[in-house]
C-alpha cells in the first residue's frame, strides 16, 4: 500500500504512531512531505488518508466512524463562504471537510496573495488514532490552524495543538506547536485537560499566549 511504503512501515496499525513521531522531528517530516507530494502528484485537494483511515483505523462499531464523501464536503464548503476569518470542524476526523473547504478558498485566489494566517481553522477531533492524520494534513497543506484533542460534549481534553505557517506562504509548510496544559488555556477553549501528555514542542519562535490580545 502507497501509504504504508511511504512511512516504511509493513502493518497499517502502525501508522498513527509513526505519523506522530514523524511529525515531530521537523527534517524527517519535511522529506514524508516530499515524498507524499510526489506520490499524490502534488494534488493536494483532497484527503489522501479518507479510505485508508476508513478501511484500516475507523472505530465504527463504538465511535461510529464514516467521514464525509467529498461530494458532501463540497457542497459544505460551498455553503460556508468565508473568504476570510475562523472556519470551525467538530470531529475533524482526518480533516476531509476542513481540506475541501481550504481547497475552495485557494481557488478564489492566487498563490501570490493569499496569506494562510488569514484563513484560520479550529478543529476538533476525539479520536486518537485520527489526530495524526489531522495534523499531518494540515501542516502539509501549510494551513494555520488550532487542533484541540477531545471529546466535544464533555470537553475533556488531551492537548491543543497550534498550527503555524511561519513564512505566511501557501507553498510553504507548516510548524508544530503544542499549547501549555495550563488554566488559561482550558478557559480559553472551554475544556479539561486529563491526565495524558503529549511531549512539548514548540517550533514557531515568538509565539506564545495572550488571552488579552486573543492571539497566539
Amino acid at each position: 500500500m502507497k501509504i504504508d511504503e511511504i512511512l516504511d512501515i509493513t502493518e497499517s496499525y502502525k501508522a498513527p504512531e509513526t505519523i506522530m513521531n514523524i511529525l515531530y522531528d521537523c527534517k524527517k517530516r519535511e522529506k514524508i512531505f516530499l515524498k507524499f507530494l510526489k506520490a499524490y502528484n502534488n494534488d493536494v485537494s483532497y484527503d489522501w488518508f479518507h479510505e485508508y483511515f476508513e478501511n484500516e483505523h475507523a472505530n465504527r462499531k463504538e465511535k461510529k466512524q464514516d467521514f464525509t464523501p467529498n461530494s458532501v464536503s463540497d457542497v459544505l464548503a460551498k455553503l460556508v463562504d468565508t473568504k476570510k476569518g475562523t472556519v470551525c470542524d467538530v470531529a475533524a476526523g482526518t480533516g476531509g471537510i476542513i481540506i475541501r473547504k481550504w481547497w475552495n478558498e485557494c481557488l478564489n485566489s492566487t498563490p501570490f496573495i493569499y496569506r494562510p494566517s488569514e484563513h484560520f481553522y479550529l478543529c476538533e477531533e476525539l479520536s486518537d488514532r485520527a489526530i495524526p492524520f489531522l495534523l499531518f494534513n494540515l501542516m502539509i497543506r501549510g494551513m494555520s490552524a488550532i487542533v484541540i484533542h477531545c471529546d466535544a460534549l464533555s470537553r475533556e481534553c488531551k492537548g491543543v495543538f497550534f498550527i503555524n505557517n511561519k513564512r505566511d506562504d501557501l507553498l510553504s509548510f507548516s510548524n508544530l506547536n503544542l499549547l501549555p496544559y495550563s488554566k488559561e488555556v482550558e478557559e480559553y477553549f472551554e475544556i479539561k485537560f486529563t491526565d495524558f501528555r503529549y511531549p512539548s514542542i514548540s517550533e514557531s519562535e515568538g509565539i506564545g499566549w495572550s488571552l488579552e490580545n486573543e492571539t497566539i
